[in-house]
C-alpha cells in the first residue's frame, strides 16, 4: 500500500508514466479529477480552480483572497484522494501538499529541453521559435507560482525521492521503475505515516471551512485536535469584546470539519 506523488511539470509525457506505473501496481491513477473533486465539495466553478493554480503570481495577487480560498479546496480534494492510498497522483502541487509526510514516493519525471520543444511541436503543430517560448514561458509560471505560494523551485531536486529522465530511459523504463520503488518498504504506509496523513487531511478541511469567514489565521492539527489562531487586527478592547463571539464560531465551524478538540488562540496574548 503506497502513495505515489509525480510531478511532470508541462511535460506530457509524465501523465504516461504515471497512468502505466498506476497500471502496473493496480493503483488508481488520479489527475483532473481532483479540480472536478474540489468543483463539486465547494461549489466552485471548476475554471476558477484552474487559473488559480495555473496562473502566474501577478493573476494570482489580483485575485486576492480568493488565491488562498481555491488553493485550500483543492488540497483538500487532493488529500482526500490520497487518504483513500494505493494511489498515483500526477498534477498540480502534489509534492508540496504532502511535504513531509512519511511514506510518501515524490517523483520527478522530466525530459532535455529539445525533447520538450519537440513535442510541443507536435502537439501544437507550432513552429519550434514558438514552440520553444511557449515551453520556456510555462516553466518560469510554474516556478513563479511554486515561489509565490511556498518559496520553493518545482524544479529543486531535493523536494523529490525519484528523478527520472526521459531521454536514455524509455516511458515504459520509467513507469516499471517508479512502480518497482513503490514496492520498496520505505513507503509502506505505517501507522504514524497514516496519522500524520489524517491530521493534514483534517487540516485542510478545517482551513477550508474557516476560510469563507476569517480572512487571516493559521490552522495547525495534531492527532484530531486542532489549533486555531486568529489575527483580527482589533485592539485589545475591542477583541476582548468579541473573543466569545470568535470563539464560538471557530469552534463550531472547525468542529464541522471534523476536529475533535478546538483550541482558539489569538493575535493578542489574553
Amino acid at each position: 500500500m503506497a502513495i505515489v506523488i509525480v510531478s511532470r511539470g508541462c511535460y506530457r509525457r509524465g501523465s504516461e508514466v504515471a497512468e502505466r506505473a498506476a497500471a502496473r501496481l493496480g493503483y488508481a491513477c488520479i489527475s483532473r479529477e481532483v479540480l472536478l473533486e474540489a468543483s463539486k465539495i465547494f461549489d466552485i466553478p471548476e475554471l476558477r480552480l484552474t487559473r488559480a493554480i495555473e496562473e502566474a503570481p501577478s493573476l494570482l495577487e489580483r485575485l486576492g483572497r480568493d488565491r488562498r480560498k481555491y488553493i485550500a479546496f483543492i488540497r483538500t480534494a487532493l488529500l482526500r484522494e490520497v487518504q483513500k492510498d494505493n494511489v498515483v497522483y500526477h498534477g498540480y502541487a502534489g509534492h508540496f501538499f504532502l511535504r513531509g509526510i512519511p511514506a510518501v514516493l515524490k517523483a520527478r519525471v522530466f525530459a532535455d529541453l529539445e525533447e520538450r520543444i519537440r513535442e510541443e511541436m507536435e502537439q501544437s503543430g507550432s513552429t519550434a521559435e514558438k514552440a520553444r517560448e511557449r515551453v520556456l514561458r510555462d516553466d518560469e509560471e510554474r516556478r513563479r507560482w511554486a515561489l509565490s505560494l511556498y518559496g520553493m523551485d518545482p524544479a529543486d531536486p531535493g523536494l523529490y525521492d525519484v528523478l527520472l529522465h526521459i531521454g536514455t530511459l524509455t516511458v515504459e523504463d520509467a513507469a516499471r521503475l517508479l512502480a518497482e520503488a513503490a514496492a520498496l518498504p520505505s513507503f509502506r504506509m505505517t501507522p504514524e505515516a497514516k496519522r500524520l496523513l489524517n491530521d493534514r487531511v483534517l487540516e485542510a478541511q478545517v482551513e477550508s471551512y474557516l476560510i469563507e469567514e476569517f480572512p487571516r489565521f493559521t490552522v495547525t492539527v495534531e492527532r484530531g485536535a486542532a489549533r486555531v489562531r486568529l489575527i483580527t487586527g482589533f485592539s485589545l478592547h475591542t477583541l476582548l469584546l468579541e473573543k466569545p463571539k470568535l470563539v464560538e464560531k471557530v469552534q463550531a465551524l472547525a468542529t464541522l470539519a471534523g476536529a475533535e478538540s478546538v483550541h482558539v488562540t489569538f493575535d493578542h496574548p489574553l
